[in-house]
């Protein structure tokens, strides 16, 4: 199905009012006849720019991407409800480059195998500040493989990742944990449709480029836009000019909002407005977006990090590559990236296709590994000094404990 025309004039009349779904208990139900599965060739469409072709902020990202897929605005509003409310995707959001705005780290927990299915529990359900919640294993008995669980975590300015770390470890009995911060980042995306026709060994013609990690400073005018705009949108938001009813909710009218919002682009701490798949389990008609996604890690000579991190970062299957040192219990790694796909063999053919291609190169790989991920959960980390105080105070924890700064 192609769509060449486009009518922004329906942002006038597509609006919260349009939505037609029905709500149990704040979920919602899929919309009766309205196809919701990615197969759908105008639902692929949509996805293949909304998913994370939209850097930056966007006074109205849904009519841009309508504009940018070739979709009248008024069915990729309903789509995108349609496919939210089945569950198809499971969130949508503007994202923040949360590398600049709070401490973060790549942790891998050794939990005894009694305890990781509560463990993983704990850090999904009770722990705001963990994101990726992943129960990864190897192919082999390899340096590191008797960590199962890893968690993406972030933790607000002031507080310490390794305080938060020492709490989570009690709580859930691990009996250690490795804390990767990432020192670089070579490739930053998602875009899982987009990404099921690529063959390996495709790669950009430069390099990746290379981003900071370095958490900036905001004013309470910033944290006042940046915390209504990073919420997760509700199926009745999508609609013509989004952000009109946040900016309202924050005291602000639409073009101070969205003056503000452009000041945070040019900080560096937005990133893209998204679609975020259910990209592992089943749709409800048993589709799957990837079935397998793999963490591969590389030892590379000390010194050429950045280097060989950017040679990695142009391979298009690439969702994540980073810079991260995993220490004597992952063989003193220092590079890893993450990949998707359906079928376990052809990622490994992008595996082989980045190693042939660092070794082109000459960029020496004395080690490398893959971790394979299991059972997962995905969810943005909480930022929010204010958020993290509350959950002290819930815990019962002395802010004064889980002070520090970064590590």
């Amino acid at each position: 199905m192609n769509y060449s025309t486009h009518d922004p004039g329906a942002a006038a009349t597509v609006g919260a009012s349009a939505w037609t779904g029905e709500y149990t208990s704040g979920v919602a139900t899929a919309i009766q006849g309205i196809p919701s599965e990615v197969t759908d060739p105008t639902n692929a469409a949509i996805l293949a720019i909304s998913e994370d072709c939209l850097s930056g902020f966007f006074r109205d990202p849904f009519e841009e991407i309508a504009s940018r897929c070739g979709v009248p605005l008024a069915t990729t509003l309903e789509r995108l409800r349609a496919m939210l409310a089945a569950g198809t995707i499971r969130r949508i959001r503007q994202t923040l480059m949360t590398t600049n705005l709070a401490p973060g780290a790549l942790v891998a927990w050794q939990v005894p195998a009694d305890k990781l299915d509560a463990a993983f529990d704990y850090m999904v359900h009770k722990d705001p500040f963990s994101g990726h919640v992943v129960i990864r294993s190897t192919d082999a008995d390899t340096p590191g493989s008797a960590f199962r669980l890893w968690t993406t975590l972030k933790v607000p300015q002031a507080f310490s990742m390794s305080a938060h770390c020492e709490y989570l470890m009690r709580r859930v009995g691990a009996a250690q944990y490795r804390l990767m911060p990432a020192r670089r980042l070579f490739a930053l995306g998602v875009g899982h449709v987009r990404r099921k026709s690529i063959p390996p060994g495709s790669k950009s013609e430069q390099p990746g480029r290379v981003l900071d990690t370095t958490v900036v400073q905001l004013s309470p005018l910033e944290w006042r836009v940046l915390e209504p705009l990073k919420r997760e949108f509700a199926a009745e938001e999508i609609c013509g000019n989004p952000w009109a009813p946040r900016a309202a909710a924050a005291g602000l009218s639409l073009d101070e909002f969205c003056r503000v919002a452009d000041g945070l682009v040019a900080r560096g701490v937005v990133g893209r407005f998204s679609t975020f798949l259910e990209h592992v389990k089943p749709s409800a008609l048993g589709t799957r977006v990837t079935r397998y996604n793999a963490l591969f890690h590389w030892r590379v000579p000390e010194g050429r990090e950045i280097e060989a991190g950017r040679e990695i970062g142009r391979h298009h299957i690439l969702t994540h590559a980073y810079w991260r040192e995993g220490g004597p219990d992952f063989a003193n790694v220092n590079l890893m990236a993450v990949a998707h796909g359906t079928d376990k063999g052809t990622i490994l053919e992008h595996k082989a296709a980045i190693d042939a291609h660092l070794e082109s190169v000459g960029v020496e790989v004395s080690y490398t590994n893959v971790f394979w991920g299991g059972r997962s959960e995905i969810k943005p980390s909480e930022i929010s000094p204010k958020a993290y105080a509350d959950w002290c105070l819930a815990a019962g924890l002395h802010l004064s404990s889980m002070a520090g700064q970064g590590r």
